[in-house]
């Protein structure tokens, strides 16, 4: 992988409790990040928006395939789309929540993978299955990261972030 610039991410320290909504930060980065998760009822979409916006406030330059895709009328339009969006990404944060995993967001996840994009994998839910916590084996053991949170997930996923770009340097 090409090398990355983080200034000041891996000194940025932030409490839990520090974000609650999020404070606008000066941008800490401009690494392109693909945000892959199920988009399909109004609270999938709702949530999306709201952790993609404190991703983008802690200063992550997010591709929101349900923004990017608005207006889009077919699946090949979309699928050429989104496949624009994680090519041009350096890391992947994918939402893995639910019984089975979004059969989208695996591909994406599976794509990523194999064009060595980091995968940060996502859980909030609480359900949780033998020994791989409820994350499907061959995604957690593909991610650079997991995350496993219910509160301040974006301080989470960014100290992951940031965690995983750092050890992708060169």
């Amino acid at each position: 992988m090409i090398g990355y610039t983080i200034p000041a991410c891996t000194s940025l320290r932030l409490s839990p409790a520090a974000i609650a909504p999020l404070p606008p930060l000066a941008p800490l980065m401009s690494t392109r990040l693909y945000f892959a998760a199920p988009l399909f009822t109004a609270a999938e979409q709702a949530f999306n928006a709201q952790l993609a916006q404190q991703l983008d406030q802690l200063g992550w330059r997010v591709f929101l395939p349900q923004v990017r895709c608005a207006g889009l009328t077919t699946s090949q339009a979309i699928y050429g789309r989104c496949l624009e969006g994680l090519t041009q990404a350096e890391v992947v944060v994918a939402i893995l929540d639910g019984a089975d995993a979004d059969s989208g967001t695996c591909w994406e996840c599976g794509y990523a993978v194999g064009q060595n994009i980091p995968v940060v994998a996502v859980r909030t839910d609480f359900r949780q299955s033998g020994d791989t916590r409820g994350f499907n084996a061959m995604l957690l053991h593909s991610a650079a990261a997991t995350v496993e949170a219910k509160t301040h997930l974006a301080t989470h996923i960014h100290e992951a972030l940031c965690s995983v770009l750092a050890l992708s340097k060169p």
